[in-house]
């Protein structure tokens, strides 16, 4: 990961950059570019992603997106993109979803930990978005095949390979074991 010298910019100037095949994101105005994520990572990221999609079309309508970008704070301004995210379609704007970056922040934000990936950075990425007002961090740890859901009370709750992920607060009748996130 690394930070791009100069001044601040905005969320609006970030998404106006032109692509050079990093992942970037703004934090506190400054760009931060990342390797794009590798095969264990996308394979659980389309997972997730499609058993969230199956469980919102049928259950409760919303948004399920991978990499999408949330405006997460302003001046300066922070965009995180989580590598999976969940918006509730009553919390969809009226123009519908948005060609650029969210204005609001996700109501799940989903992160996948890549080798390269330090644990502060993994702390911050939490703190950044239940400051936002996301109602769950889920981090997916693929070497220990775990997973962590982090709430804004400051709680946390490890799930093993076995383990059932099941939030009805959140995702009502949403259920999977976290081994299924998993190849084998």
């Amino acid at each position: 990961m690394s930070i791009i010298a100069g001044s601040q910019i905005t969320a609006e100037a970030l998404w106006q950059m032109p692509d050079n095949g990093m992942r970037r994101e703004l934090i506190d105005g400054e760009v931060v570019e990342a390797m794009p994520p590798g095969g264990i990572h996308g394979a659980i990221s389309v997972v997730l992603a499609t058993l969230l999609r199956a469980w919102a079309q049928q259950y409760q309508p919303g948004y399920v997106g991978v990499e999408a970008g949330y405006i997460l704070a302003r001046d300066p301004d922070s965009v995180r993109g989580p590598d999976v995210s969940y918006v509730r379609g009553s919390r969809i704007p009226a123009g519908g979803i948005p060609e650029g970056f969210w204005a609001i922040a996700p109501d799940l934000a989903v992160e996948i930990v890549s080798p390269s990936e330090s644990a502060e950075g993994v702390r911050e990425k939490i703190r950044d978005f239940l400051l936002a007002g996301t109602a769950q961090v889920w981090v997916v740890y693929p070497r220990t095949r775990e997973l962590v859901i982090h709430l804004p009370s400051g709680l946390a709750h490890k799930l093993s390979s076995a383990d059932t992920i099941s939030v009805p607060d959140l995702l009502p009748t949403f259920r999977c074991t976290v081994a299924e996130l998993f190849l084998s």
